[in-house]
């Protein structure tokens, strides 16, 4: 088996032609590579080229709208952002004003209705007041009458005839007065 290489040098040693004409292709190969070359470089340049270029600009052109398209969603997507967020702190805010303003509410009508207790408690003691004096009243004048009347029996059955009523009335009021005093 043998490398090329070693069949490069062994030519190369054998004398029958230098190390150029090895590595260089003959003029008529050489000249007909170059011509083929320009063909295929002419129609590249001529049709693919330009196509080519077409395609790539287009490419470009879509991935530059698509990142306008994308830099304008991203743009929406913050202000949409933005807007959520102060709807939600406004949304926080008006809770806690209701919240407020139903506790401050609810705290009046505390306040009121104990008022309103408090008043009708002081009405119903009032009331009760008046009426226990009016019947204390009533009961002393009662007792008074019942006792003046008691007495003067008393007296007339003691003394044996009947006393004069308004005389003896006048003298029962003076000692009920002066144990009132007392």
């Amino acid at each position: 088996m043998s490398h090329p290489t070693t069949t490069i040098l062994a030519a190369s040693e054998g004398g029958e032609g230098s190390a150029a004409e090895l590595l260089l292709p003959a003029w008529p190969e050489l000249v007909a590579g170059i011509i083929a070359f320009s063909i295929v470089f002419f129609f590249v340049w001529k049709w693919v080229w330009p196509s080519l270029n077409k395609t790539i600009e287009a490419r470009q052109a879509a991935i530059a709208g698509e990142l306008t398209a994308a830099e304008v969603a991203k743009k929406e997507a913050e202000s949409l952002l933005t807007d959520y967020r102060s709807q939600l702190a406004e949304a926080k805010t008006d809770a806690n004003r209701v919240i407020e303003e139903a506790r401050q509410q609810a705290e009046q009508l505390k306040t009121d209705v104990l008022a309103k207790a408090e008043a009708d408690a002081d009405q119903i003691r009032t009331k009760a007041r008046d009426e226990a004096s009016g019947e204390k009243a009533r009961a002393l004048a009662e007792a008074k009458s019942q006792v003046g009347d008691i007495s003067v029996d008393l007296a007339g059955k003691i003394v044996g005839e009947t006393l004069d009523e308004n005389a003896h009335r006048a003298l029962i009021d003076r000692y009920l007065a002066d144990l009132e005093k007392l």
